[in-house]
């Protein structure tokens, strides 16, 4: 009793190209999905090596203007504070003159004083 093979090459062939074909319409339907060229490392190695650079550079100068701004208003602060010292000393050299004048009497000089302080 003898085996018999049959088969049929060009339908193998027709089966594996559907294959490769489904395959290629399946990559192609997930980057117009996602909008993206690159979806995997397998689409384009260098561009997804450049894109992720480009991304990582992105969030450094994302932080480094975090941080410009954080210095500015750190800086806006000091400003505020330092006007507000310029106003006391102003007052402060006002009550000076205010008490060196000879006609106050020692309440009032008292009430400049503690003013003052």
């Amino acid at each position: 009793m003898a085996i018999t093979i049959n088969t049929n090459i060009a339908a193998l062939n027709a089966q594996r190209r559907l294959g490769q074909t489904t395959k290629g319409l399946s990559r192609s339907f997930e980057r117009l999905s996602s909008g993206l060229r690159i979806v995997r490392a397998s689409d384009d190695a260098a561009g997804l090596a450049i894109a992720d650079s480009l991304k990582a550079d992105q969030r450094i100068a994302g932080v480094a203007i975090r941080n410009a701004n954080d210095g500015v208003s750190l800086i806006s602060i000091a400003d505020g504070a330092l006007s507000e010292m310029g106003n006391v000393l102003s007052r402060m050299a006002e009550l000076a003159e205010q008490s060196a004048n000879g006609t106050l009497s020692s309440t009032q000089r008292s009430a400049l004083s503690s003013e003052f302080v």
